[in-house]
């Protein structure tokens, strides 16, 4: 056997993860947020970001047994500090709270970056990346703080729900399901209020997909502002009037406002021109055969491509139902990682933030796990299952060795 010298806490990894998620990395995010010890602690910074992140990989297991999954391989290596003990979970608790939130959420900013390179399959329409907006509820303890803060949310007997909910929104990479921004915040918030911050990662280059729950007047265009392309569902019901015809059967229309439309009626009375208000959009509109939904009429999109020269309708609809690949990946997180019906462990707002900040960057390293294996096998990384993929994942979080991985 080889002696190790340092201390058992210098060589916590998180296995194969590890290279997502690198020592260094996690003391650099430590330096900008403030969070290096000035004293030697039993629990280093970075050994709780490391438990953090490993709590969201092991739902089921206690604070001390998540620790122990982290350091009883390193037994191997004769790293083992004899003076050195797993802390009590109220131990544990107390460094979570010493940690807070900033230093996860300011690494899974600096980790999460699109993956799909230029022979990614289904990554790209008319040259633009394939992304969507999407949200998802989670159940988290009932206390009186992350009542007052994350609130109630109603089933569908509007009765109150039994526990408190907090809403994510995210932005993902349709084809690798890696999510690269997100946004927290209450149940009984807008979810076009929660999504506003994430313009901040829309660009020039990116086609996003939403659905119409997202829409409105305002918040489209704001959206367009950001030089990212558009592809939104709309409510059936919205007013577009056609513009233009085009070959492939979409139209050209224009958005506009009531207040718009009073105006250009006024101009009109007086017999004066109108100039063309609103903002140009191109409507896509289609039917789906033996579709279950109480929503009558067809679907209907709008976006920014105008041409289709470039997207045709029928392509425009194709990735319009990649926003479901969104879907999945926050079934991943909700179902295959968390465990159906589970509560997130926090007890305080500022953790449960915290603790779903880990959660999107595991989940988010194991999705590029598998983008890494499946360009090696020149594979589409949707045909591989994440289940087996976590399941890898854990093993090499308890048999590591301190060894690079």
């Amino acid at each position: 056997m080889v002696e190790v010298a340092g201390r058992l806490t210098d060589w916590i990894g998180l296995g194969v993860l590890t290279r997502v998620v690198h020592p260094d990395l996690v003391d650099e995010v430590l330096v900008t947020t403030g969070r290096v010890e000035k004293r030697r602690r039993l629990l280093p910074a970075r050994v709780v970001v490391y438990f953090v992140l490993a709590m969201t990989l092991f739902f089921d297991d206690a604070y001390e047994e998540v620790l122990r999954k982290l350091v009883d391989g390193l037994r191997f290596l004769r790293s083992w500090d004899a003076d050195w003990q797993v802390p009590t979970s109220p131990a544990l608790c107390k460094a979570r709270a010493r940690l807070g939130e900033e230093p996860v959420r300011e690494l899974y900013r600096r980790v999460a970056v699109p993956l799909a390179g230029a022979g990614t399959a289904g990554a790209w329409l008319a040259g633009r990346r394939v992304m969507a907006v999407d949200g998802v509820q989670m159940d988290i303890p009932d206390t009186p703080d992350n009542e007052e803060v994350f609130g109630r949310g109603k089933t569908h007997q509007s009765l109150e729900d039994p526990y408190p909910k907090v809403k994510v929104v995210g932005l993902a990479e349709c084809a690798t399901h890696a999510i690269v921004d997100a946004e927290i915040g209450a149940v009984t918030t807008d979810e076009r209020e929660i999504t506003r911050p994430l313009l901040a990662a829309f660009e020039p280059g990116m086609l996003v997909l939403a659905d119409r729950g997202f829409f409105s007047h305002e918040f489209w265009r704001e959206a367009a502002d950001t030089g990212a392309d558009l592809l939104w569902r709309v409510q059936s019901g919205l007013k577009l009037h056609v513009v233009q015809d085009l070959p492939d059967g979409s139209y050209l229309s224009r958005l506009m406002t009531d207040v718009e439309r009073q105006r250009i009626r006024r101009h009109r009375a007086r017999g004066l021109d109108t100039v063309p208000e609103g903002v140009q959009v191109r409507v896509v509109e289609y039917e789906i055969a033996n579709r279950d939904s109480d929503a009558p009429g067809p679907i209907r999109l709008i976006t920014t491509l105008l041409d289709p020269d470039e997207a045709t309708a029928a392509e425009l609809a194709a990735t319009y139902h990649r926003r479901w690949e969104f879907e999945t990946s926050l079934a991943e997180i909700e179902t295959r990682q968390r465990g159906s019906y589970r509560l997130l462990r926090s007890q305080s707002p500022a953790m449960v933030r915290q603790e779903i900040w880990g959660l999107l960057t595991t989940h988010y390293a194991v999705r590029e796990l598998m983008h890494h294996a499946a360009d090696l096998g020149e594979n589409d990384p949707l045909r591989l299952s994440f289940v087996r993929a976590l399941r890898v994942v854990r093993r090499h979080v308890t048999g590591q060795a301190g060894f690079s991985p």
